[in-house]
C-alpha cells in the first residue's frame, strides 16, 4: 500500500516549474481515474465512425445499383408508380451518385415506411436490414451512457471533462525545456527499450492528436451538458438560453417562430382546395434557388407542415464540408423561404453541425478516416499512460 501511495506522488524536482509539477500530479491522478471510461469512449467512437459506410455495405444489394446508361425516373413518375400500388409518397432522397438508389418514404395503410428504390427500373428494393442498425444502437448507447441511463451519462460526462483537463495538462508536460529537446518530443525512438518506446508513444502521439482530441471531447460535452452548450453558443455570439425569453429585439426567435406558424396555418386554410404543384416543378424551382449538384431531399406537404421543403447538401466550399441549404415553397410552388448555411450566424452554424463535427461526418470519408485514426490513438493513450505509471509503481516495491 505504501508503494501505491508513493507511486501517486513525488516531490517537486530541482528547476521544475510549479506549473509543470502541478500538471504532473493532475495528469497522473485524473488519468488513473478516467482511463477505463476514456478507453471505452474512444473505442466506441472508432466503431461508430464508420456507421454509415458499414450499414451501406450491409445493404449493398439495395444501396448500389447499375445505371446501364438509362435515364432515371423523374420524381413525378416515382410518385405515380407508388400511388398505383396504394403508397402515398411523403419524401424522397436523391443521391449525387448515379450508382446509388433513391430512398423513398411513403405512407401505406396508415403506416409510415421507408425503402430503397431503383430509379432506373422502378423497382422497390426493400427496407434497410436492421441488423447493423441494432449493433450501432448498442455502440451508441455505450458511448453515450455505458448502457446505464442518466447515471452512466453523468459518469461519461465527468470522464470526458477530466479527459479535456488531461489533454491540456499533457500538452504542458510535453513542452520541452529547451528548443534542442524539441525533436525528442516529436519522434518515437523505436529501437529503444520497451519503457522508452511506450513513453514516446504516449508523449508524441498525444501531442500530434491533442487538438483533434480536445475538439472531439468538447463537442461531446456540448451534447452531454446543457451548460457547456449554453457557454459555447454564447461564446460564438448567440444568446444564453436563460436570456432568450427576455429579448425584445426584432430578432426575437419566439416571435419569428410564432409568425411562421401563423403563416402556415393561413396556407393550410387558403390553399386547402388548390391543386398542388408537381414535385418536378418544385425540384426545378429549388435548383434555380440552389444551382448546384448535391444530395437532395424533398419533403412533401403534410398535416404538420403545408410546405415543400427541399434541402441540398452543399459541398462547394474550401474544405468540402457538407453544409445544408434549405428552400421552402407553398403547396402551389410559390417561393417562401431560403436558408443558406453560409448566411447563418456562427452560433447557429455550430449548432447545426455539432453532431457531424463530433462524429467526423462533416467532410465525408476523408474526415471519418481521420477521426478514426485520432480516436484509435485516443484509445492507446490510457493504455500507454497506465503502463508508464505501472512501471513506476513496480520500481517502488
Amino acid at each position: 500500500m505504501k508503494s501505491l501511495f508513493k507511486s501517486l506522488y513525488r516531490k517537486r524536482r530541482k528547476n521544475e516549474s510549479l506549473i509543470k509539477y502541478l500538471m504532473w500530479i493532475i495528469h497522473l491522478w485524473l488519468g488513473l481515474l478516467s482511463s477505463i471510461i476514456v478507453f471505452v469512449m474512444c473505442l466506441t467512437g472508432c466503431l461508430y465512425a464508420f456507421k454509415n459506410q458499414i450499414i451501406d455495405l450491409y445493404n449493398s444489394d439495395k444501396v448500389y445499383i447499375t445505371s446501364a446508361s438509362k435515364t432515371p425516373q423523374r420524381p413525378d413518375q416515382i410518385q405515380a408508380a407508388l400511388s398505383k400500388s396504394g403508397k402515398e409518397l411523403t419524401a424522397l432522397l436523391i443521391p449525387d451518385s448515379q450508382n446509388r438508389s433513391y430512398i423513398v418514404s411513403y405512407r401505406e395503410k396508415q403506416l409510415d415506411k421507408s425503402s430503397y428504390y431503383n430509379q432506373y427500373n422502378g423497382h422497390i428494393l426493400g427496407q434497410a436490414d436492421t441488423g447493423a442498425n441494432r449493433f450501432f444502437e448498442v455502440v451508441l448507447d455505450i458511448h453515450r451512457n455505458l448502457m446505464m441511463g442518466n447515471a452512466g451519462r453523468q459518469i461519461v460526462g465527468a470522464s470526458v471533462l477530466m479527459f479535456c483537463i488531461l489533454i491540456i495538462s499533457g500538452f504542458v508536460l510535453w513542452l520541452p525545456k529547451k528548443l534542442k529537446f524539441l525533436k525528442q518530443g516529436l519522434t518515437v525512438k523505436l529501437k529503444a527499450k520497451f519503457q522508452r518506446v511506450n513513453y514516446d508513444l504516449h508523449n508524441t502521439l498525444g501531442f500530434y492528436t491533442f487538438l483533434m482530441l480536445f475538439f472531439i471531447a468538447v463537442t461531446g460535452l456540448y451534447i452531454t451538458y446543457p451548460w457547456v452548450k449554453n457557454a459555447l453558443i454564447v461564446s460564438l455570439g448567440g444568446s444564453s438560453i436563460d436570456n432568450i425569453a427576455e429579448e425584445k429585439s426584432g430578432d426575437d426567435p419566439f416571435g419569428g417562430l410564432l409568425e411562421d406558424m401563423l403563416q402556415k396555418q393561413d396556407e393550410k386554410k387558403n390553399l386547402k382546395n388548390t391543386a398542388s404543384a408537381s414535385i418536378d416543378q418544385i425540384l426545378k424551382l429549388a435548383n434555380n434557388q440552389l444551382p448546384y449538384t448535391a444530395v437532395t431531399s424533398i419533403e412533401l406537404p403534410n398535416k404538420e407542415n403545408p410546405r415543400y421543403v427541399v434541402i441540398k447538401t452543399n459541398t462547394r466550399n474550401f474544405l468540402g464540408m457538407m453544409l445544408p441549404d434549405e428552400v421552402t415553397f407553398d403547396k402551389t410552388g410559390v417561393f417562401k423561404t431560403k436558408e443558406l448555411f453560409s448566411d447563418k450566424p456562427l452560433n447557429k452554424q455550430f449548432t447545426a453541425l455539432a453532431k457531424p463535427l463530433h462524429t467526423g461526418e462533416i467532410m465525408g470519408l476523408p474526415s471519418i478516416i481521420l477521426y478514426f485514426l485520432v480516436s484509435l490513438i485516443g484509445c492507446s493513450l490510457p493504455v500507454t499512460g497506465f503502463l508508464i505509471w505501472w512501471h513506476r509503481f513496480r520500481k517502488m516495491k
